[in-house]
């Protein structure tokens, strides 16, 4: 493609809008635009225009005396209509402020909202579309929120991805006011949950402000889950409990103080890869009508999007204009609205140069790398996108983690028993060295999980074979045809006792392995009360039953809140779970200095006579085989004492007796959990090389005494 040159802003604090001397101050980067004006939008939507000055950066800028908080306010930018030169200027369009800090109003999208006619995408259409889109907000400066006591080595924490709506909206402890808004999140009986259940981080999925796509609303639905933004420095208005003029700002805020008084850090999950236009046939709101080149990713003719997202269009990220756009709005996040680490979408999309190459060099990168209001906050990649080389997973280097779809894949794989041996079990439970250490990695670059808010839950993974996506509108053919999940023999819910204990005990393996796996744990909200999506695979256009959390769902399948509890807590009260560094099977002394004789991470067999070595080369290779068990040893320098654990993961369906390592691994042991049910596993400590039996399809966590 031919690569555009265009000025970058020198200050990005001009840009926006700003309350200050006696009025307010307005900023918009539209370096190639040939006039810009304000338009100060009354409630009757009247209009007062003012003309902008440009700047050499390319910032147009206007002081207007008398304004002030919640005036609604928009731009009208002018230029030349050139699509084939990625100008698409059309001053009839209101467009939105990118750096809005809040958005009122929705999208009429049977209205004039297109900057081009109905009969072709590169003739401008005329029509003022002023009453069909949404406005920008001014919003008065105020405190940021509390800042937690001390922000969590990522090692240290426990992620939980949630839904900020879906949560709440049938919480019968939240009243009814606040349910599904982010005062309702705040409410003291959702972080009481939070808090004894054991997470250290809830992750959002997106609260910027975003729209539905049009062929959605077409079909009568929405979009859900919120990866469409439409403003990158705004909170998600109908989020707030009580209006949407700048009080979702404070609302948002009062939201993270109340997380961080209870211990807990805020992750946002953000969606700088594309926006809510879609491609250039699509709605123009705001970034298409400021200057489609400078904000999108352009074919070769500079005429139509090029798009590595699937939806439409892809946020270019080698203008380094787009670049401080991105830094500026994860900075105003963290210094003014308190959050404490990002996870980004499609994050690929955002290391793409010029010509749309991958670069892990990338100027963006290594701007979040230098930035000091950034260096303590978590940076998490989704590490792929739809585009040429877009998996990227494993290579995003040391100041960063990635979700580990590989550990996602396997461990189902697993449990549902298709897989050939237990070579690959070791090293997701490692931390994924084979993936992630190099470089001065630590283990703490994977982001383990079995679900997200994409696929199946936790329980319809036991509870399916087929998606059942009928509800999305497109006759199931959405969503993913590779779930590798297990309906336990019978497909959807049944009162068959036999198939419902398997489940259970199905559903606890899974988590058990994520928490219990070196590497960072995410669990999907409310998977630890069986959450189900009735099979939906792809809930995204779904705001409603399907995809709020039941909660009368919570006393069935209470057996599986408390086991999560419970290994969320030996995680907590045992370091030698959630070490940073990955370990090799080095030797380990004890506190004097003394050899022990054991090693930090050593992998038996179990089968009897066997356990006086490790697993044996044959053994690696042995298809058939569906248990493996893992010794770690704590070899932390600072440790105050010896701590060891023997976690067995069985997999086959009938019982295995196994033999615990005698000699140096320990003298007895004791069972701190397991997956099974009461009275399947002794309670009392067992000698080394004593024999246990671990029923069919269970996990065992033993202290090495």
């Amino acid at each position: 493609m031919t690569q555009i040159d265009l000025p970058t802003p020198a200050d990005g604090t001009l840009l926006g809008a700003h309350i200050r001397d006696d009025g307010t101050s307005f900023g918009l980067w539209a370096p190639r635009a040939t006039r810009v004006e304000l338009a100060l939008v009354d409630e009757d939507r009247t209009q007062h225009n003012h003309d902008m000055t440009a700047g050499e950066d390319g910032v147009w800028s206007v002081h207007v005396p008398g304004v002030g908080a919640e005036q609604r306010y928009g731009f009208r930018v002018h230029g030349e209509w050139a699509p084939e030169d990625g100008r698409r200027f059309n001053p009839a369009k209101l467009l939105l402020d990118p750096y809005a800090r809040a958005i009122t109003g929705g999208v009429d999208y049977s209205g004039p909202i297109s900057d081009h006619t109905p009969d072709s995408d590169f003739t401008p259409d005329p029509t003022d579309s002023f009453a069909a889109v949404p406005l920008s907000v001014v919003v008065e400066d105020s405190p940021p929120p509390e800042p937690i006591a001390e922000r969590r080595n990522l090692a240290d924490s426990v992620i939980y991805e949630t839904h900020v709506k879906g949560y709440t909206r049938l919480h019968p402890q939240v009243p009814e006011h606040l349910r599904g808004t982010f005062a309702g999140l705040a409410y003291p009986a959702v972080i009481e949950h939070l808090v004894e259940l054991g997470v250290t981080a809830v992750e959002l999925l997106p609260i910027h402000q975003f729209v539905s796509e049009p062929f959605l609303i077409g079909r009568g639905l929405r979009n859900y889950w919120g990866y469409n933004t439409l403003g990158f420095f705004a909170p998600h208005a109908s989020y707030c409990s009580v209006g949407t003029m700048g009080s979702q700002v404070r609302e948002f805020k009062e939201m993270v103080t109340a997380l961080h008084q209870a211990g807990l850090e805020v992750i946002l999950d953000v969606v700088f890869n594309h926006t809510g236009e879609g491609g250039h046939e699509g709605p123009t709101l705001c970034y298409r009508g400021i200057d489609h080149a400078g904000y999108y990713r352009l074919t070769q003719d500079q005429r139509n999007d090029y798009d590595v997202t699937g939806t439409g269009n892809s946020v270019d990220t080698s203008n380094p204009g787009v670049q401080k756009m991105i830094i500026d709005s994860l900075r105003y996040w963290v210094t003014e609205m308190g959050v404490d680490g990002f996870r980004f979408d499609l994050a690929t999309t955002l290391l793409r140069d010029g010509q749309h190459h991958v670069r892990q060099d990338h100027p963006l990168k290594a701007a979040i790398a230098e930035d000091p209001l950034l260096a303590d906050i978590k940076m998490i990649a989704e590490p792929w996108d739809v585009g040429p080389y877009g998996y990227q997973v494993g290579g995003f280097g040391s100041r960063w983690s990635e979700w580990n779809d590989r550990f996602r894949g396997f461990v189902r794989d697993f449990w549902r028993g298709n897989i050939g041996g237990v070579q690959e079990l070791s090293a997701r439970l490692a931390g994924s060295p084979d993936i992630f250490d190099h470089d001065d990695r630590q283990a703490d670059a994977s982001i383990n999980f079995v679900t997200a808010h994409d696929g199946f839950t936790l329980r319809d993974l036991v509870t399916y074979d087929l998606k059942h996506n009928g509800a999305n509108g497109e006759s199931n053919r959405d969503g993913s045809d590779d779930n590798r999940s297990w309906n336990c023999g019978y497909e959807g819910e049944t009162d068959n006792p036999e198939i419902n204990a398997l489940r259970h005990r199905q559903t606890k393996n899974l988590i058990a392995t994520t928490i219990l796996s070196s590497g960072v744990p995410m669990i999907t909200a409310a998977d630890e009360i069986g959450r189900t999506q009735e099979g939906n695979n792809n809930a995204y256009c779904q705001d409603g039953p399907i995809s709020w959390v039941n909660w009368d769902s919570a006393e069935p399948w209470a057996d599986l809140k408390d086991l999560t509890g419970a290994l969320l807590k030996l995680r907590h009260d045992h370091p030698v779970l959630r070490s940073s560094r990955f370990r090799h099977g080095d030797q380990v002394t004890l506190l004097d200095g003394s050899p022990s004789g054991r090693k930090n991470l050593a992998w038996f067999g179990g089968y009897p006579h066997d356990n006086l070595v490790e697993l044996a080369d044959q053994e690696w290779q042995d298809g058939e085989r569906r248990t493996l068990g893992m010794f770690l040893t704590d070899d932390r320098d600072d440790r105050t004492e010896e701590d060891a654990l023997l976690i067995w993961f069985h997999g086959g369906a009938d019982p295995v007796e196994v033999q615990l390592p005698g000699g140096p691994w320990a003298k007895e042991y004791t069972v701190l959990a397991h997956t099974g049910v009461d009275g399947e596993l002794p309670t009392d400590p067992v000698p080394a090389d004593g024999l246990v039996t671990i029923p069919g399809r269970t996990v065992v966590v033993m202290q090495a005494h």
